[in-house]
């Protein structure tokens, strides 16, 4: 394809005066440093699945089967159907594709990320995903934007330019992700699919007028500029580049996006972030089709997912380029533990991720949830790890980042994760298989009072109770233990009779235990 052909087929605009109601006006550097490495060549691509994944029928826990099947018989997968990872998990029958990248070792599954005090509306939690906020707060910047502005907070005066001359992140897509939003302008920039409009004028005009409006005139002149030069850089790439798998389906959505990332990078494109998406995946109902789990939307949208993520990873093997690229899915929340009268699922609270890449550590990341007899009817799969200790980890290990910056960028309660294998940019690597905490919990049901007998090392351990809606309701504990066995007694006569869970964690432990309040 021709340059002006690819410009014109694409979308490639940058409009930062548009975005969360920002003024025009330039920002000071970041206070932050030392957190962007230019030199590192990495690549991480986001998949986001909108409208929340049923998490439970994607990555299924054999081991809590029995109990399951219970409370979402009309859509739950037959046992035999399921394609076994291990005796404790399985994955969705749809996902062949993704059985064959776990068996090359290109594939990590966290189970269970999420946030305190869970919002289960799309809106909200999105935005949360997308900032890497807390629950109960309110930014108006991406996780990643954060991240680039650390060393380039006066973007995007100036830019393209010598030294960065391709965009820092690229969207496939009509809209630049909010996850890149910086203080001013987007980080990102969107390329879109055939059927938009491409190059943006520029403008004739010889002066502009000497007040405010003259200064948003200019500025969005430069951002038209800016996003035209980028549009060169990424026509050029594209060119260049190349496709050498056979995998790509064409009726693939998510594929094609794949596709276009993969000649993208193949051309030599030094862009640090993409970021890809598929939708469909509220499924209150019609999940599953003609009372057979095994077919329907979600098995539909299983397929792509899986599908495509497979054909991704055959392109950057032949193209010689896999242990430069890691990808991670999101979405804004899973579903919950009980299916409806409708053959769906509705909002839930955590969701299973899958990182993959040649530089994964390959392995399941935590425990399967605990599915009781008594399920809540607004119970859902709890938080294990925070969503945001999941950013941190590929910051740090992937991209080189200190510690000290994502605490800054995200929070300070960030717990490493053994994500990365083999390929980390930094001096040493977490610690691949840390000791889980032992925990127990005595008696269960509760009805008044409880024991809590638990063992740690020498660590700063944080001890939370949470209810079935993901709230955090209390903390029992956030301080130093010395190394050896603990008990902790605990009221829960103030609590409303259901379901409730125990969080433990420390920098890069955590153990969550459900109990039911009677």
């Amino acid at each position: 394809m021709k340059r002006r052909n690819f410009i014109k087929a694409s979308s490639i605009i940058t409009l930062p005066v548009f975005f969360n109601g920002f003024g025009i006006s330039a920002i000071a550097r970041s206070a932050f440093s030392n957190g962007f490495d230019g030199d590192n060549d990495k690549i991480l691509v986001l998949v986001q699945l909108r409208g929340g994944n049923d998490t439970l029928n994607t990555v299924i826990p054999l081991d809590q089967y029995g109990n399951l099947s219970k409370v979402r018989s009309n859509i739950m997968i037959p046992a035999n159907n399921v394609i076994k990872l291990n005796d404790q998990v399985g994955l969705h029958p749809s996902m062949t594709k993704m059985k064959s990248i776990w068996d090359d070792g290109k594939l990590n599954i966290i189970r269970g990320a999420g946030y305190p005090n869970q919002n289960r509306s799309h809106f909200r939690s999105t935005d949360i995903w997308n900032t890497g906020s807390a629950a109960d707060e309110q930014l108006t910047t991406g996780w990643m934007g954060r991240y680039f502005a650390q060393d380039h907070g006066d973007y995007p005066t100036n830019y393209p330019n010598a030294e960065h001359e391709a965009p820092f992140a690229i969207t496939i897509g009509s809209a630049a992700s909010e996850t890149c939003q910086g203080l001013v302008s987007n980080y990102s920039i969107a390329v879109n699919d055939a059927s938009n409009a491409g190059e943006l004028f520029e403008g004739e005009w010889d002066t502009t007028p000497n007040n405010c409006y003259g200064e948003e005139l200019n500025f969005v002149r430069e951002t038209i500029r800016q996003s035209n030069a980028y549009a060169n850089v990424v026509s050029d790439a594209f060119e260049k580049g190349s496709n050498k798998t056979t995998e790509y389906a064409d009726d693939n959505r998510l594929a094609g996006q794949f596709k276009t990332v993969a000649r993208l990078i193949s051309g030599g494109l030094k862009t640090k972030l993409y970021v890809v998406n598929l939708g469909g995946f509220d499924t209150h109902s019609g999940q599953v089709e003609g009372g057979d789990p095994k077919t329907g939307v979600h098995a539909t949208l299983l397929k792509t997912l899986s599908d495509a993520i497979y054909a991704f990873q055959d392109d950057l093997r032949l193209l010689g380029v896999e242990e430069r690229v890691m990808g991670l899915t999101y979405s804004e929340f899973g579903r919950r533990i009980k299916s409806n009268d409708s053959y769906g699922t509705d909002h839930g609270s955590a969701v299973d991720l899958f990182v993959f890449g040649s530089c994964v550590n390959p392995q399941l990341t935590g425990d399967n949830p605990e599915v009781g007899e008594d399920v809540g009817r607004t119970e859902a799969m709890p938080m294990q790890y925070d969503f945001r200790s999941v950013y941190g980890s590929l910051l740090l290990d992937w991209f080189g980042a200190s510690e000290d910056s994502i605490r800054n960028i995200l929070y300070e309660d960030f717990e490493r994760i053994p994500i990365v294998k083999g390929c980390s940019t930094t001096a040493t690597e977490p610690d691949l298989e840390p000791n889980a905490f032992s925990m127990e919990i005595e008696p269960n049901p509760v009805f008044s009072t409880a024991l809590l007998r638990f063992e740690s090392l020498d660590e700063h351990v944080r001890i939370s109770i949470f209810n079935e809606l993901g709230a955090e309701v209390e903390v029992l504990s956030n301080r130093k233990f010395i190394e050896g066995k603990h008990e902790i007694d605990f009221d829960t006569s103030r609590f409303k009779p259901g379901v409730y869970y125990i969080r433990m964690m420390n920098s890069q432990r955590q153990k969550t235990k459900r109990f039911v309040k009677m």
